[in-house]
């Protein structure tokens, strides 16, 4: 049996791995998709089987699949173009004779109104089409996604955002990782739809009490509009297409649409998810 995880040198890809071979997956069966060999020395050193091919060639995608019998199709980076990309790596797995295919998802794909879905929505749409039976791993937000903000919220003592009084049921990526690892080493996982969401269901207000106690200093929520707040980012160079797409989650969550209490993250894992706290503390 081969695994193979598409984006494997990417903060999620890589984490995947890293689970898979705690669960027992012997290095030589898992097959590192991607765009860089040289960033992939060290799976190679490993015995991960490395093969380079970009979500954009399906030639060079339906030869680096050969053999493969699950692959893991991580969503690609390019917001925009990922709808084109995904087919481009479904049509190589049909090509190449994968067996199942596991995409990670967005919560709530199919309803939600956060700008992100749709690219989600059409994939899981043409993997249903697809004779290969998939499974959607439909994660939640990050709490990495803090991170990068994380030491001008506390210098400025205000968290700032535009979720209203709105519920994030968000994980670590490592929570998500592991989640992945347990579906691609379980059985019969064809047609399976899981909405991953973390334990902790935090509205902003409460996540700012917990960086005002892991960074010992006050901390609170400042609630704004999603415009204004697409606005403010692209005014702290933020991309546009960047600060639209967080805006756009934050009203998302207003909307309770990146909230779950499905437990299906935790029934994968077996544990509960991270602790926001955990995640943020070894940033602050």
């Amino acid at each position: 049996m081969t695994t193979a995880v598409t984006g494997a040198t990417g903060n999620l890809g890589g984490l995947v791995i890293d689970a898979l071979l705690r669960r027992g997956i012997a290095p030589e069966g898992i097959v590192a998709v991607v765009r860089n060999a040289d960033k992939a020395a060290s799976l190679s050193e490993r015995g991960v089987v490395v093969r380079v091919a970009d979500y954009s060639d399906s030639a060079a995608m339906t030869a680096a699949l050969a053999g493969v019998d699950k692959l893991l199709l991580v969503s690609g980076s390019e917001v925009g173009q990922r709808i084109a990309q995904h087919s481009n790596v479904i049509d190589a797995a049909e090509a190449a004779g994968v067996g199942l295919i596991a995409y990670t998802s967005l919560l709530a794909a199919d309803t939600s109104g956060v700008s992100l879905a749709p690219e989600h929505k059409a994939t899981e749409e043409r993997l249903t089409a697809s004779a290969i039976p998939a499974v959607f791993l439909r994660n939640g937000w990050y709490w990495e996604n803090y991170l990068g903000s994380l030491a001008q919220t506390v210098d400025g003592g205000v968290l700032l955002g535009a979720a209203g009084n709105g519920r994030i049921a968000a994980a670590s990526r490592a929570d998500y990782a592991d989640a992945a690892a347990a579906v691609l080493t379980g059985d019969d996982q064809g047609g399976k739809i899981y909405e991953l969401g973390g334990d902790e269901r935090l509205t902003y207000t409460e996540l700012a009490a917990v960086i005002a106690n892991i960074s010992g200093k006050p901390v609170v929520y400042k609630d704004v509009g999603e415009s204004e707040y697409a606005g403010i980012l692209a005014g702290a160079g933020l991309p546009d297409f960047v600060a639209t797409m967080l805006a756009s989650a934050d009203a998302g969550i207003s909307r309770g649409e990146l909230d779950t209490d499905s437990g299906d993250l935790q029934a994968l894992i077996g544990r509960p998810s991270t602790p926001v706290a955990e995640v943020l503390r070894a940033a602050v």
